[in-house]
This record gives C-alpha cells, sequence and structure tokens, in this order.
C-alpha cells in the first residue's frame, strides 16, 4: 500500500505542478511529499521531475513512468470497485454450514427457496455433525442449535427447534402407554446419542414442574433420521425434533407421547465470522432466513 500511495501522488504532483500543492491534497507536508518522491527516485535510478523555482515537470522517464503510473491505479481503483460491489450487493458465493439433519431436511429446501429468488448467488451447503472452524474451512454462515458459546463470531437468532416424544400405535398396542414421566423408565428407549442427554431425558410440565428420567433401551444412535425409522417400525420411544417428526405425526405413523410435558427446546441461531464487516450477500440470506422460524416453522419443511 505504501508503493501505491507514493504512485499516486507522483501523479498529483505531475497534474498540479507543484510539490506543495499535491502535498495539501494528500494531507501531508511538503517536505515529507518530497522525501517520498525523492525515494521513488532513489529506488528507480533515475530522476523522474525537473524541479525549479517556478514548478516542478516530468523528464522524459518521468513522462513514460507517470502514463504507467496512470495505468497502476486504474487497476487498483477497479479493483477496490469489484471489492465493494461484492460487499454491498447480493452477487458471488456463500459457503453455508450446518449439522447432518438440518441441513437436508431444513436448510437444503430453504436454500433453494432463496436460490430462486437470487439468482446471480451460488451456494454451497456443507452439512457435518463435527463443529466446523468457520475462519479455517471459509464458512460464511453456519447453523448452530442449542445454547452459544461465548465467542468473538457473530450471531444472529432465528428461532427455536423443539423436541417432541413419540412412538408408533403399534409399539403402544403392546406396551402400555405412558401418562407420566417416571413411565418413561419401563419403555424401550431410541436414545439419541448427541442432545438430550444420552440416557436421560429432561422434561418440563405446564405447571413448571422438572422431571429427569432415567431411560434404557437397546438402540443408540446419533442419526435422527434412524431413530425415527425405528419408532415407525415399533422399536420404542423417540425423543425427536418437531422438524424430523412432523410429517410422520401428521400421516398418525407415529403419536405424540407426555403432551402435558416438553423436552428442552434448542435455540436455533446463524452464525458468521465476525460481527463487523459482514458482506451484504450474507446479511440478506440472515434477514432473509429470519422470516422463516415462525410458529410452527417445521411445518414448512418437507420432514
Amino acid at each position: 500500500m505504501e508503493r501505491i500511495q507514493e504512485i499516486r501522488l507522483f501523479i498529483r504532483v505531475v497534474d498540479l505542478g507543484s510539490f506543495s500543492k499535491a502535498a495539501s491534497e494528500a494531507g501531508i507536508g511538503q517536505p515529507a511529499a518530497t522525501k517520498q518522491i525523492n525515494r521513488m527516485e532513489q529506488r528507480l535510478g533515475a530522476r523522474l521531475l525537473h524541479r525549479t523555482t517556478h514548478g516542478v515537470s516530468p523528464t522524459e522517464i518521468g513522462l513514460l513512468y507517470y502514463e504507467k503510473c496512470k495505468l497502476i491505479c486504474h487497476h487498483v481503483e477497479e479493483a477496490e470497485s469489484v471489492g465493494t460491489l461484492l460487499q454491498t450487493q447480493a452477487l458471488g458465493s456463500i459457503r453455508i454450514s450446518s449439522s447432518v439433519a438440518f441441513g437436508r431436511r431444513v436448510m437444503a429446501p430453504l436454500i433453494l427457496q432463496f436460490m430462486k429468488i437470487n439468482p446471480h448467488l451460488q451456494i454451497e451447503l456443507h452439512c457435518d455433525d463435527r463443529y466446523v472452524n468457520l475462519v479455517e474451512q471459509g464458512v460464511d454462515v453456519a447453523i448452530r442449535l442449542g445454547k452459544l458459546a461465548d465467542s468473538t463470531l457473530g450471531a444472529a437468532y432465528l428461532g427455536v427447534n423443539p423436541w417432541v416424544l413419540v412412538a408408533s400405535p403399534a409399539y403402544l398396542k403392546e406396551h402400555a402407554r405412558p401418562k407420566k414421566p417416571r413411565d418413561l423408565s419401563a419403555h424401550d428407549a431410541l436414545i439419541y446419542s448427541s442432545v438430550q442427554g444420552d440416557e436421560r431425558w429432561q422434561l418440563t410440565g405446564s405447571d413448571g414442574k422438572l422431571a429427569s428420567i432415567a431411560v434404557r433401551g437397546r438402540l443408540r444412535s446419533n442419526n435422527l433420521s434412524m431413530l425415527l425409522v425405528a419408532a415407525r417400525h415399533g422399536f420404542g420411544i423417540a425423543a425427536l425434533p418437531e422438524y424430523v417428526a412432523h410429517k410422520s405425526l401428521e400421516t398418525k405413523a407415529v403419536v405424540n407421547l407426555l403432551e402435558g410435558w416438553r423436552l428442552p427446546q434448542q435455540e436455533v441461531h446463524a452464525v458468521f465470522p465476525s460481527p463487523r464487516l459482514v458482506p451484504a450477500k450474507v446479511k440478506l440470506f440472515i434477514s432473509w432466513l429470519q422470516g422463516q422460524f415462525g410458529p410452527e416453522w417445521w411445518k414448512n419443511m418437507e420432514g
């Protein structure tokens, strides 16, 4: 950048025919301007300017150098304008990260909708249940479920992700339907090994009463779709996000249990590398996402 500043100063000295006028325009003193041009001449090993009491004018070499400098500045300004354009308009590409289940069932259909109304944007969706370092992996936006840890990342609240307890009618024909949380301990639990606390389910009653129930079961998985399939086939009771279970609930392949009790809800956030200098395309995407997570948003997902 120092070289570019020197080049710009040299151009203005030639244009104005004066060190003092060019220095004043650049917001520096005349001695500093003279020193910069002298340093430039020493580096090039050639005199660029004739200096007289009436002003300055370019030498033959200086005039050739002046024309090249103007070309360089034009390219620099052109490059800077591209950067500004990408920061202020919805152009280019967005790399998005999400967990596997949320990415396939929720983000994929939302992204397709967003792409229809923004045809000049390119989207890359990366689904991984492992923690993703946004800066190291070049991610523009990550969708995070649950409480956010304190960090230097920027974040925007999107909504909540509620969970439900479900089982198939066939399973309930063979096993007494649970009426209270403590009844769950006698059932076959389909255990999600990532979020709901492994083999202990936490529930809150409509009166605010808390219940922590130890559960057991033959099937454990970190794949929500696997647990839904197992629940539909009568293998036990599953704790699932509404966005995973809602289609099966609508078709009555599974039914909701303990409706007076609620499993913990997860907050949904869009997280981005820095709260400052957020590109326009990222702002636009996050703002649009915030309008997609209203009450019972999961009913709009394909499930």
